[in-house]
């Protein structure tokens, strides 16, 4: 893997993460603990991984690929904020 790309994937990430950060200095129902940083941080960047691997492989399934990540992120990260699915992973 390339630097410049790994370097651009952790910006992007601590970019992300930059958002419920500051939000917690202007609003009281923005709270987030070091746990939430850590997995949400840890989640973003697998996915921001593994994407970076299909875009750069040669694959004639790659838009599935791509959909099935972002796909996989999203219910994730609805799982774990609001527990759509009821698993003991959700949050609530």
């Amino acid at each position: 893997m390339n630097l410049k790309r790994l370097l651009v994937i952790l910006s992007v990430v601590l970019s992300i993460l930059l958002i419920p950060f500051i939000a917690m200095f202007y609003s009281e129902e923005v709270r987030w603990g070091p746990a939430d940083f850590l997995i949400m941080g840890v989640l973003l960047l697998t996915t921001g991984l593994a994407l970076d691997y299909v875009i750069r492989k040669n694959s004639t399934k790659k838009v599935f690929l791509i959909v099935s990540i972002v796909l996989i992120f999203l219910l994730t990260w609805a799982e774990l904020a609001v527990g759509i699915f009821g698993t003991p992973f959700a949050g609530s």
